[in-house]
């Protein structure tokens, strides 16, 4: 049984200095937390999230009783993450379109919405973004920080910008960064998007319009590359949608996998923001903690003072048990302390989702033994 969730919000008005040189004001970050503070502040577990998610981690909003939170088998009373023993928040990121200023909302400068001005965004942005938060909220360090995918780099990020500021990082199903091939996929699902007529450059509120064929088709691509071969062919295998027969049409739908497909797309067109999901990639393309240091991750992982634990899936080719395993090597030779678990599980990257129980078993020990450092 699911807890009841609620969004709230927090409006900063001083300006916050991006990656990029731009800078952002007046601007608001939607959050959520499950679970108590403790008195000395001490029990608190920030979640990062992935591209296409939000602050809305567990839980359900109380006029919602389907509206699970993304990660709700992970945090909750008596789960991995358990709220009875930690005081767990989500933030939603900037640039996000599920209530934290985003393209869709008013420049304060100009009065009209911000559209293609946004702008870029940078998973460290980010990080900061979610350090002042926790500023507003009384927190000086985290117990953990925990993300999967775009989310593990946000917490990777947070171990090197600000390392005395949480005990603990938990970094599942990501990377250091990203693989020219992983760039390359953003790179069609954006011209999928700034291709379509209705774009109209980033503009296309002023229009009234939604640029839904590229959202569909960016969707498309990216749910294919979370999914593993194996799982794609146990599901749908080579099925006809319409029986027997084949059509012998080149446009019509032929296969049960080519719905489906355009079923996620469909779906995604319809609550998905086009100029975040520009942002979003693009953030994922940046991430290179390395860059600074000639390209040296041990040398980038210096400055990390986290214990850490690592997990991978042994089918999840976006992300790559390799990809991890280059982590574990910059933090072993920085002698941290790290935990490693490679999980043989047949669904792809949307493993770090889903209720593998070796996956959950590894999660919970590790939140149990954080959890008893609380009252050391």
């Amino acid at each position: 049984m699911s807890f009841i969730a609620t969004p709230q919000f927090m409006h900063f008005e001083e300006a916050l200095p991006l990656t990029s040189g731009a800078s952002i004001r007046d601007y608001t970050l939607a959050y959520e937390t499950y679970g108590t503070l403790n008195a000395n502040r001490s029990n608190a577990v920030l979640v990062c999230h992935a591209l296409n998610a939000s602050h809305h981690v567990a839980g359900v909003y109380a006029d919602q009783p389907k509206s699970e939170g993304w990660w709700d088998n992970m945090i909750g009373p008596g789960k991995p993450v358990d709220t009875n023993k930690f005081f767990v928040i989500g933030v939603n990121n900037l640039g996000s379109c599920f209530g934290s200023t985003g393209p869709m909302h008013t420049h304060p400068d100009t009065g009209e919405v911000y559209g293609s001005s946004f702008p870029v965004v940078t998973v460290e942005d980010w990080v900061n973004a979610q350090a002042r938060l926790l500023d507003r909220l009384g927190i000086a360090q985290l117990s953990v920080v925990l993300g999967g995918s775009l989310g593990g780099m946000q917490a990777l990020s947070w171990t090197l910008q600000h390392p005395d500021r949480m005990r603990h990082a938990v970094v599942v199903a990501s990377a250091p960064n990203l693989t020219a091939e992983n760039i390359a996929f953003n790179e069609v699902a954006r011209r999928a998007i700034v291709t379509d007529p209705d774009f109209h450059g980033g503009d296309f509120y002023a229009h009234n319009v939604i640029p839904k064929r590229g959202l569909r088709i960016a969707r498309m691509i990216g749910h294919i590359t979370y999914l593993s071969d194996d799982v794609m062919n146990e599901k749908f295998g080579r099925e006809l949608r319409g029986g027997i027969d084949l059509k012998y049409s080149t446009q019509d739908i032929e296969f049960q996998i080519e719905s489906y497909l355009r079923h996620q797309g469909e779906k995604f067109s319809e609550y998905f923001d086009a100029n975040t999901y520009l942002l979003i990639t693009r953030a994922l393309d940046y991430f290179d903690p390395a860059r600074p240091h000639g390209g040296n991750l041990t040398l980038a992982l210096a400055r990390a003072r986290a214990k850490f634990l690592l997990v991978s899936f042994t089918t999840d080719w976006r992300f790559s048990p390799q990809r991890s395993r280059e982590i574990v090597k910059g933090l072993l030779d920085n002698r941290r302390d790290v935990s490693y678990a490679e999980i043989d599980a047949p669904h792809g990257h949307d493993a770090f989702l889903l209720d593998d129980p070796r996956y959950l078993s590894v999660m919970a020990s590790y939140f149990d033994n954080a959890a008893k450092e609380l009252s050391a």
